[in-house]
């Protein structure tokens, strides 16, 4: 097993890593404004070893005297990792009564009362049981942050949201529970933890992922080979994409660099809008621009129930992916997304491919020939994202 720092924010805090000389605890816990430090263990798929990382880190700051929890931990069985877990405090988990059933949840309410240091969460894309106070465990990881507390914890890299397409593309498995890039994007550290899709594979015949029964479904699934080396990549990717990042940040001030790409995407009442929204975010994350999406609406034209919730999905996918959601009245849908680029400094636009009937276009100027004649002196380049129908 090998990890991989992504991002760490190099404050006092770490560079003193949990060391009670360093400073007072007025200093680190005690200010009601200091917000808790966020570490997240990510990985390509389960078993590569996310979990059991988390704990021995876990252990050793507890050597230190570290006062360290466990908030939720999901072992799944695998024996490792139950007994790695020995030795740390565990937070009693909540019951919630759901249709007269009683389920357990990560009790956030103890946590907070309990006031340790630092408290572990797995699982982080975690959606809670109905009657939760709180829909989604990151949720709950981001209440414990407001309260100064310091988190641990793990998520995989198909939970990511602008990689929901592309995952369910390369595995043929639609991932319903999904956290905001922003969660990554805010954490003081984010560590991958990469294993060769070999090595889990043969975890996975082991017995050290999942039950015995379910080892055939899940290789001829999830586990295949080629799924796996595409996940590493993703997760690789990510590494890359947060060094490149933090390059930019340390940039020193007053020293030139690259021209600020600023993208906007073109959605429409079209289903596949979703898609095109989440593979332009992704491309504005690889370019580190702010993200714009614009939606036409024709005043001739009432939306139906339907395309008006389509709508308010998108927009508020775009505020997950922290951009700026554009709504603009126009019978004249290329004039007004090239007078948008032109007013907010538009560098790069994302459209769709046409959803037209072909024999529609033939009679019709092409909108992306429309749309390019009109940008032409902007210096605007135009991507074309081929989507599902």
């Amino acid at each position: 097993m090998s990890q991989l720092l992504l991002r760490l924010n190099l404050t006092p805090f770490l560079l003193h890593m949990y060391n009670p000389t360093a400073y007072s605890p007025e200093d680190l816990y005690g200010s009601s404004t200091r917000r808790g430090e966020h570490k997240i263990f990510i990985g390509m798929a389960p078993g590569v070893g996310k979990t059991f990382k988390m704990l021995e880190e876990a252990h050793q700051l507890k050597q230190e005297g570290i006062d360290v929890v466990i908030g939720i931990l999901e072992t799944h069985g695998r024996k490792e990792t139950a007994e790695k877990a020995k030795g740390l405090e565990v937070v009693p988990r909540a019951i919630v009564v759901q249709n007269n059933v009683a389920l357990e949840e990560m009790d956030t309410d103890a946590i907070l009362a309990r006031a340790p240091q630092l408290v572990l969460v797995d699982e982080l894309a975690h959606t809670n049981v109905p009657g939760s106070q709180r829909e989604k465990r990151y949720q709950d990881v981001e209440a414990i942050l407001v309260a100064g507390i310091d988190v641990y914890s793990t998520v995989n890299i198909q939970h990511i949201e602008s990689l929901n397409d592309t995952i369910a593309r390369i595995t043929g498995v639609v991932v319903r529970e999904r956290i905001p890039d922003r969660i990554l994007d805010e954490a003081d550290a984010v560590v991958v933890i990469d294993v060769t899709p070999e090595t889990l594979e043969e975890r996975l015949r082991e017995g050290k992922i999942y039950a015995y029964e379910k080892i055939q479904q899940c290789q001829a699934n999830f586990f295949q080979r080629r799924n796996l080396i595409a996940l590493r990549e993703l997760a690789l990717r990510e590494v890359a994409d947060t060094v490149e990042d933090d390059a930019n940040a340390s940039v020193l001030e007053g020293q030139s660099c690259n021209i600020h790409e600023r993208l906007l995407i073109c959605i429409s009442t079209y289903p596949n809008s979703m898609q095109l929204l989440r593979r332009g975010a992704r491309i504005a994350n690889y370019m580190n621009a702010p993200l714009y999406v614009v939606f036409v609406a024709d005043p001739e034209r009432f939306l139906t129930k339907e395309e008006s919730m389509h709508i308010e999905t998108c927009e508020r996918l775009c505020k997950d992916f922290e951009g700026k959601f554009l709504r603009v009245n126009s019978s004249n849908v290329a004039e007004t997304i090239a007078e948008v680029a032109n007013t907010h400094h538009i560098t790069q636009i994302v459209i769709g491919e046409s959803q037209q009937p072909r024999w529609r276009r033939l009679f019709k100027r092409p909108f992306t020939q429309k749309l390019m004649q009109l940008i032409r002196h902007q210096h605007i380049d135009l991507h074309i994202i081929a989507t599902e129908n």
